[in-house]
């Protein structure tokens, strides 16, 4: 089975992962979806065989909307999540994400997570309007499938990469990666 319809089948068939893409979908949001761990921890738990799904710290709703990139609008949109589930909800509109990162605007959702410190964390999976599982990946979703933790090379900080590894946790959860890139 290739890659991307693996991970589509181990997303559909878990339920809580499901639950949180139909509740983002609710919110029709521009370019949504969810992003980051979300896929990213799926993938590397089945990888290493985990039986218990390593928990979600958050999740990450993403979406494009230059027409109002403000923080409130966000913050309602948390608040709205929070109330219909328990789901530890982050939402960002990437139109403004730029600013905070000092990059030249960006155009899309997949290109703001295309600028990500790690290419394994610029994937992301949304429902399309049939209810059907779409991945967002601007480098393929190969990687996730290479037992790596890669230095992004359109965000080349490596004191930011290793910040991350070592504040995240990763190779002491999933022991099997190799980190790439610095």
């Amino acid at each position: 089975m290739e890659h991307d319809a693996l991970i589509k089948e181990w997303l559909t068939n878990d339920s809580a992962r499901m639950e949180a893409l139909k509740i983002a979908a609710g919110q029709r949001l521009p370019g949504w979806c969810l992003a980051a761990g979300f896929v990213r921890n799926l993938v590397w738990d089945k990888l290493h065989g985990f039986e218990t799904k390593t928990a979600l710290n958050d999740i990450d709703l993403i979406y494009f909307n230059p027409d109002d990139i403000s923080d409130s609008r966000d913050n309602r949109i948390e608040q709205n999540l929070r109330e219909v589930s328990t789901f530890p909800w982050s939402v960002k509109n990437q139109a403004r994400m730029h600013e905070r990162n000092r990059d030249c605007p960006y155009t899309s959702t997949a290109d703001a997570i295309s600028y990500w410190v790690e290419v394994e964390t610029a994937v992301g999976a949304a429902l399309d309007d049939g209810g059907d599982v779409i991945l967002v990946a601007p480098f393929g979703i190969k990687p996730l499938f290479d037992y790596t933790i890669t230095l992004n090379p359109k965000r080349p900080k490596p004191t930011d990469f290793s910040a991350r590894i070592l504040g995240k946790r990763w190779l002491q959860a999933w022991p099997r990666l190799v980190v790439k890139g610095l």
